[in-house]
């Protein structure tokens, strides 16, 4: 591959940024930022803050989305450190850690700037406030890598430990962890909202289900040291980045490898960038160089040598660059190999060996193409032959043939003996149901019987009819229930139309029930799903849509007799009237009232708390959220005690309390490293006390001071 085009630096980039069409940022080991001009590869400014980072294969820099504050380390490495870009103030710090700092990073809202540790701790500091806001739970190793999913909510965290934590902003609560490697978990990136790619220290690539916690995929034949991760999703592409200066390709949906040697350099990718705009991918390596690919490089002279039909020198352009087999051109070439390939059948059909060689042999030049063109014509050898004993009624001889050739089940001939034998075979049914005419079935049905495939079926009749004759009744007295449970236990029924109009039928009767509810029938929908509960393929989705339209009536009345605790009930169990105009409302509101209490908790102020949640305290489904707000506002508490350098027994007792009202929480756990440093003396030890659990704490539990 050969870049559009590049520049170097004296020290490595080891962050890109697409800010805007114009301006590209960047910023080296050096930590020397610059707003690089996006065409020109030169600097429209310059910021330079000299902190050194002898390390950088995690991530030790990070911006917000518009890069106003950026996030890194310390000259040290013993802080995290949050500055103001253009004015290079240092508006926040977390020295937390009992260790290094391993990596930082910004949430993709600009909400926190996140502090990860050698000691397998995760911070999170608010930008606004510039106070600690939130501790996520502590790995048993190094914290190597973050990463957010796309709406902010999730983060995942990457630990030497081997395992890899999922938590939610959002909820505030962790949201389960992810278990499968066997070395220790380097680097983590979203692929979308649902699937997170992993790689290990053994070079190991598992992609997961953030919503099962189970693997879904693995990305195979790394075998290097994954330096950087980059997702093109237009596209479609995931790259890596390697120690030994590899840029390999995988497919974003099937996880499979395109290319180990997209593009090789004779130093490490340090940092990779995708300009989804103009399906461009930036590379910055260990030596200080920045280059820029264009992905599909040779797309037009691609089409240029498909319209000429040079088909081998189209190849040897797709073995340089293998993305250009996702181009329209190559989609194009596909399309006129499969037209070829219908007339070439078409002619064969006809028994025109001639003519069929003649479509095919423009693609001669291709090696695949011509064996299997040439393949395809020894195959219609016995056509003929076929053509014969399907004339002469000689059935069994003619699927035995297609059997052995199985490109004849593709002919219109063959399709038109299947579609004779399901009429037979259905009047064969027709005829067993009436004990007088059961000897027409046989005879009927004789010429199948040297058919492997159709003796099964026609045994399967046989012996089954009493089975089938109260599958036929079940249907006709809409006794579906049971018409399932004999498909169940008889899988055999699934062959009879019976079965694929019962289908049919509950889908139309989907259909239908949907219909009226976007028209605003719910009554009548109802009386439908109620059916539908029946059918096992609707049966969930059903039980699921009845209860949210009874819960919505539920919610409407509720809204009408102003009765908000049972709305808020109600709208926290139905995610479905979260999206009406009286829910979205209901939800703004408890949003708004929530990052108030949230500010009161963060400021000590128990009142403004109290009286902020003063109209949800009975409503059940908030309980959690009501307890996360106490639990901080007393963690507050805590810690400003503990600042204030308060009467060793009185912090001592407020630990008791919380232990006692919310559990052995993190954050606990995070505060009593801060009151063993403060009160050397003190004996108090956790393990020692009696603990609650928050998932039990009720609003009737709340105190204003925990001391």
């Amino acid at each position: 591959m050969t870049p559009l085009k590049k520049s170097s630096f004296d020290e490595a980039i080891i962050f890109l940024k697409i800010l805007n069409s114009q301006t590209l940022l960047t910023a080296d080991a050096f930590t020397t930022i610059r707003y690089l001009d996006k065409e020109k590869l030169v600097a429209k400014d310059e910021i330079k803050m000299a902190i050194l980072h002898t390390r950088y294969a995690t991530k030790v820099i990070d911006f917000t989305s518009g890069a106003d504050y950026f996030a890194t380390l310390s000259h040290d490495a013993r802080e995290a450190k949050l500055f103001a870009t253009k004015s290079r103030k240092n508006i926040a710090s977390l020295d937390r850690h009992q260790g290094e700092v391993a990596c930082v990073s910004i949430d993709p809202k600009d909400r926190y700037m996140f502090s990860c540790g050698d000691d397998g701790g995760v911070f999170g500091v608010d930008i606004q406030t510039k106070k600690l806001a939130l501790t996520l739970p502590r790995h048993l190793d190094i914290v190597n890598d973050i990463a957010f999913s796309s709406d902010g909510d999730i983060v995942a965290t990457a630990s030497y430990d081997k395992n890899i934590s999922l938590f939610s902003l959002s909820l505030m609560l962790p949201k389960g962890k992810l278990k499968q490697h066997s070395a220790p978990v380097l680097k983590v990136a979203f692929l979308d909202q649902e699937h997170l790619l992993s790689i290990d220290k053994k070079s190991q690539g598992f992609i997961w289900n953030i919503n099962t916690l189970k693997v879904v995929g693995k990305l195979h034949d790394i075998h290097d040291d994954v330096t950087q991760i980059t997702i093109a999703h237009k596209n479609g592409f995931i790259f890596l980045g390697t120690k030994l200066g590899y840029v390999l390709v995988y497919d974003l949906y099937s996880y499979k490898l395109i290319s180990r040697r997209y593009i090789k350099f004779e130093h490490a990718v340090t940092a990779l960038c995708f300009d989804e705009q103009k399906n461009q991918l930036l590379v910055a390596t260990e030596d200080g160089a920045l280059l820029v690919y264009d992905i599909f490089a040779n797309e037009d002279e691609l089409a240029k040598l498909i319209k000429e039909k040079k088909y081998a020198q189209m190849l040897q352009e797709i073995e340089q660059n293998p993305l250009l087999k996702y181009t329209q051109a190559s989609k194009d070439f596909d399309a006129l190999w499969e037209k070829a390939l219908y007339y070439a059948k078409e002619f064969l059909e006809r028994n025109d060996k001639t003519n069929a060689l003649k479509v095919l042999e423009g693609f001669n030049s291709i090696s695949s193409k011509r064996q299997f063109g040439q393949k395809l014509v020894q195959e219609y050898a016995e056509y003929d032959k076929f053509l014969m004993f399907v004339k002469n009624k000689k059935i069994s001889l003619a699927y035995n043939l297609a059997n052995m050739h199985p490109i004849y089940k593709e002919t219109k001939v063959y399709k038109a003996l299947e579609a004779q034998w399901e009429k037979t075979f259905a009047l064969a049914k027709k005829y067993l149901l009436d004990a007088k005419m059961s000897a027409m079935a046989q005879e009927i049905l004789m010429p199948y019987r040297g058919i492997s495939e159709k003796t099964v079926l026609i045994q399967e009749l046989v012996l089954n009819i009493h089975v089938y004759r109260r599958f036929r009744t079940s249907i006709a007295q809409q006794e579906f229930k049971l018409s399932f449970e004999l498909v169940k236990q008889n899988p055999f029924l699934k062959e009879y139309p019976e079965y694929k109009a019962l289908v049919h039928y509950s889908d139309s009767l989907y259909m239908k029930a949907q219909t009226l509810l976007s028209n605003g029938d719910t009554h009548a929908a109802v009386k439908i799903f109620r059916i539908l509960l029946d059918f096992d393929d609707f049966k969930e989705e059903a039980k699921e849509i009845i209860t949210d339209i009874e819960n919505q009536h539920k919610f409407f009345h509720a809204i009408e007799m102003q009765n908000t605790i049972g709305a808020y009930n109600l709208l926290d169990a139905s995610p479905a009237l979260q999206n009406t105009q009286d829910g979205k409302k209901l939800q703004a509101a408890w949003e708004e009232d929530f990052d108030k209490a949230y500010d009161y908790a963060l400021k000590s102020d128990a009142e403004g708390l109290k009286t902020t949640l003063q109209n949800y305290m009975k409503v059940r489904s908030k309980n959690t959220d009501i307890a996360d707000l106490f639990s901080l506002l007393h963690i507050t508490q805590l810690k400003d005690a503990i600042y204030q350098h308060t009467e060793q027994k009185i912090v001592e007792n407020g630990i008791k309390n919380y232990l006692l009202y919310y559990g052995l929480s993190q954050e606990i756990k995070e505060l009593f490293f801060l009151f063993q440093a403060n009160y050397p003396e003190s004996k108090l030890t956790l393990e020692a006390q009696v603990c609650g659990d928050r998932e039990r704490w009720r609003p009737s539990m709340a105190v204003e001071t925990i001391l």
